[in-house]
């Protein structure tokens, strides 16, 4: 009994002191959580101070509450026209065409999240024209940034094309379908500076990281920088590449920079109405284009096409000897797409004269409590041109959101 006794006390003060050593670790991740919280606080609240200091309080209100959470519809129209020539247009024998791809609005879901001014985007198209858009955003009291990432597959398009043969002028439009998509996609890098930051914030009206109390204006200098690739190369669209002067992929990438005006209208509390114009000067304009070789041609018919045999992809030629099969010219003959090989052979770079682009941008914000709700909208033009091949890019869209301050 005298052993069960002490074995008992034992197992008691064994049980004390883990419980008691459970409690002073419990206690010790309390403090540090504590700690770490104050000073993460006291990161905060110098933040917030310093955004309060470089605005003038009289027109620039900063939220108390720093994060924001934001439900984004937008709804996008991107327009890509592509020219080039066939022949001798001006000579009078051959086609000058374009085409435009001009997929319907296309209309995207995103949520936005950020803390003070900086925020990150996510958003995916809504019906049938799939597509994916990432975006990012750095804003302060004097500057601004956007980043947007866009990328989409389209398989229509409107062709125009004017024939020139024997004196004659010969023009038609027609709906053109890809029997491969072809692939654009585009990155936009957009800065700004603000000369009147104290007064006046482009911010306000377009990710409401601050609220706009009293209109203002200011004289902004911004800079651009767009690039953008259109790839047909699949060998299902061969024809294309024939009319394009056997041209499968084009990259283009141009720097712009200019100075603009913003006005931000207030007519009540809570309420902005934001203008921008930016005129801007294209220092940098290159493109580059990717040729391609095939087994066939535009070219007038040569004997019996049948007579060509097999295709041979090792030595890139038929099994008469030739290396090209002339296209057939009847409309209803496709099945010489089961045959179609083409391949990269080289690339091409060019630079285009200064010219001059546009940024424009409307935004309308209303906040209420921790409440927000916003309708902006923006639109950009760039153009390219290397020899008789132009690329015109039109990219405007219009966005409805709603958010929440936390």
């Amino acid at each position: 009994m005298l052993l069960l006794n002490v074995a008992a006390q034992a197992q008691e003060t064994a049980d004390s002191v883990t419980t008691d050593s459970v409690t002073a670790d419990s206690v010790t991740t309390q403090k540090s959580k504590s700690k770490l919280m104050a000073r993460l606080n006291q990161v905060q609240q110098l933040l917030d101070a310093k955004a309060r200091a470089k605005v003038d309080s009289n027109y620039i209100e900063v939220p108390k509450k720093p994060w924001r959470v934001v439900l984004r519809y937008k709804e996008s129209v991107y327009d890509v026209d592509y020219s080039n020539s066939v022949g001798s247009p001006a000579a009078g024998d051959g086609m000058d065409w374009e085409l435009r791809f001009e997929p319907p609005l296309s209309a995207s879901l995103g949520v936005w999240a950020g803390y003070r001014g900086l925020g990150l985007s996510v958003a995916k198209s809504l019906g049938r024209k799939k597509g994916t858009s990432l975006s990012f955003s750095c804003t302060g009291a004097k500057y601004g940034a956007n980043l947007r990432l866009r990328a989409f597959d389209i398989d229509e398009a409107t062709l125009t094309g004017t024939i020139y043969e024997g004196g004659q002028v010969l023009h038609g439009t027609t709906d053109a379908h890809f029997r491969a998509p072809v692939s654009i996609a585009s990155i936009y890098l957009n800065g700004y500076y603000v000369f009147n930051g104290r007064r006046y914030s482009q911010a306000a009206a377009y990710n409401q990281s601050v609220i706009q109390r009293r209109s203002a204006g200011s004289l902004l200098l911004g800079a651009t920088w767009y690039m953008a690739a259109l790839d047909y190369s699949d060998d299902m669209n061969t024809g294309m590449i024939l009319l394009s002067r056997n041209i499968g992929r084009i990259n283009v990438q141009q720097g712009n920079i200019g100075v603009g005006y913003g006005y931000n209208w207030v007519p009540f509390r809570g309420f902005v109405v934001n203008v921008m114009a930016m005129p801007a000067l294209c220092f940098y304009n290159r493109m580059k284009v990717y040729n391609y070789d095939s087994n066939y041609e535009i070219a007038e018919s040569e004997g019996q096409i049948d007579d060509y045999g097999q295709w041979n992809p090792d030595t890139h030629t038929w099994a008469n000897g030739k290396t090209h099969k002339p296209v057939p010219t009847d409309d209803d003959d496709t099945s010489w797409y089961a045959t179609v090989d083409s391949w990269e052979v080289g690339s091409d770079t060019s630079f285009s004269m200064l010219r001059f682009n546009v940024d424009l941008r409307i935004g309308i914000a209303y906040n209420w409590s921790n409440y927000f709700v916003g309708l902006q909208s923006q639109f950009n033009n760039f153009n390219f041109k290397k020899d008789q091949c132009k690329v015109n890019l039109y990219d405007a869209w219009a966005r409805l959101s709603f958010g929440v301050r936390l």
